[in-house]
């Protein structure tokens, strides 16, 4: 049996038993010992990173690109968060046990978080899917890993406490995966981390000033809804809400048309976003349908989604009286594409969407996609609301023991979402039970963190030059 049926989409597909299953994940391990992830050596013609970020650029939004650089160049870190298309191309050349799953694509740290379920739980889970593709699994992994790393030497951490907070989120995923493949299918589906379970199974590890903290921070995070955006970002125009110019982060439709062209541009808008309610559940149009598009705006995103078109939409209830916020964000290939094939969608929209239903346990009720069709291409955008309970965890003020637990639970999110996708039973007979896997993506982790300082500088220098424009402090 193929151990890779399960990303084929294929409901008609044969699936391995256990045992086979178990045979496929051990055999793996002798073309690819579980030892050789820890290597990482830049071939003589890896690509310049600097290129790479430039090759990326060309397809964003010009005025917006110097400030992606900038908050590239905060800091190490930052510059990982924004160089997912630079270490697709590393991991490429790096070994895999074949063993396929949805990847994420861009899994780092910082792309975990916490949100609302639609039953108003809050739940901790992957949060950014703009990358995903059917992939080998150990891409992920050794991009969650390798964060966690850059993340602690950031933060000045003693190289022990590097070590351990990696180590962690080796072993919790493979642990954790080890746990699903004796699951049965359903549950590992219902399987999910709401908050309340993270507290309970974690604090222990806590001092008790960073549970307090995190208690806060949850508190915090249930503010951020559709309410709270509106009181921010928007202001009475004539009697009418309006969303505020903050440019050049939120530039409201007035200052991009006027006149008859905004209006013009405005009905536009109001067709398009008809294509993204047909891509919602038949259950989710009628609620849709109860709220009607007011204003919209283009808005900056992350660091490295800055420069790609996001907009935001502002929409009201009956009577004006309970907005909604909807984030319409440009999706194009993924940066895995060129390493294992292009995506099965026609629409990328929908290949962000799908891949998100698939590896998280509870998706946004709003989560759709789009196409708009201009003169001479289409652009493909998903849509899902700005904000509804979401917080991340602020990585410069973690001590190590947090950034330990971090790495814990990020490890578990992972796995999980891996083991919906894919075949948890090879993955699991390929890591074993021993930490031999686990060292080895620390020392992949140490070397990478070498080559993402190499190129963090690189593009320092690029600045410095003047090969490229960089806006700070945005």
């Amino acid at each position: 049996m193929d151990p890779n049926r399960a990303v084929g989409f294929d409901p008609r597909a044969a699936y391995a038993t256990t045992s086979e299953s178990v045979q496929a994940g051990k055999a793996a391990r002798g073309p690819v010992p579980r030892g050789r992830h820890r290597e990482f050596e830049p071939g003589a013609d890896r690509s310049d990173p600097v290129d790479v970020l430039e090759r990326q650029s060309q397809n964003r939004v010009p005025e917006l690109v110097p400030i992606r650089y900038g908050r590239m160049l905060v800091s190490p870190f930052t510059f990982y968060r924004g160089a997912a298309a630079i270490m697709a191309e590393d991991l490429a050349s790096t070994p895999d046990s074949g063993l396929r799953v949805q990847c994420c694509g861009d899994a780092h740290l910082s792309n975990f978080g916490v949100f609302a379920s639609p039953e108003r739980r809050l739940v901790f889970d992957l949060n950014d899917f703009d990358e995903t593709l059917p992939g080998p699994w150990e891409w992920d992994l050794k991009r969650l890993a390798a964060s966690m790393l850059i993340a602690a030497q950031t933060n000045e951490f003693r190289r022990i406490d590097q070590q351990r907070a990696v180590l962690a989120t080796a072993a919790s995923y493979r642990s954790a995966m080890r746990d699903f493949a004796a699951l049965g299918n359903l549950e590992v589906w219902y399987a999910r981390f709401d908050i309340e379970s993270v507290l309970e199974r974690y604090q222990a590890q806590l001092r008790p000033k960073a549970v307090k903290g995190t208690r806060k921070a949850l508190a915090k995070a249930r503010t951020r809804d559709s309410m709270s955006s509106f009181s921010k970002l928007t202001q009475l125009v004539d009697g009418q809400p309006r969303i505020v110019d903050q440019s050049p982060l939120i530039v409201p439709l007035e200052q991009l048309a006027s006149g008859v062209e905004r209006e013009q541009l405005f009905d536009e808008l109001v067709r398009v976003l008809g294509g993204y309610r047909d891509s919602l559940a038949p259950d989710r149009r009628p609620l849709i349908d109860r709220f009607e598009l007011v204003d919209f705006a283009r808005k900056v995103v992350g660091v490295g989604s800055v420069g790609t078109e996001a907009w935001i939409a502002l929409l009201l209830g009956p009577d004006g009286r309970e907005p909604l916020f909807l984030q319409a964000k440009q999706a194009g290939p993924s940066v895995l594409e060129d390493f294992v094939g292009a995506s099965a969608f026609d629409n990328h929209g929908e290949r962000v969407v799908v891949g998100q239903r698939l590896m998280q346990a509870d998706s946004d009720i709003f989560l759709g996609w789009l196409r708009v069709d201009e003169d001479y291409h289409s652009q493909d955008y998903y849509c899902r609301q700005l904000k509804d309970w979401k917080g991340s965890a602020e990585i410069e003020q973690l001590d190590p023991e947090a950034l330990v637990v971090y790495g814990q639970m990020c490890g578990w999110t992972l796995a999980r979402a891996h083991a919906r996708s894919g075949d948890r039973i090879a993955i699991a007979a390929y890591l074993g039970a021993g930490d031999r896997f686990d060292r080895a993506i620390l020392e992949f982790s140490e070397s990478y963190a070498e080559q993402n300082e190499r190129d963090f500088r690189a593009l320092a220098d690029a600045a410095e030059s003047g090969r490229i424009t960089v806006e700070t402090g945005l």
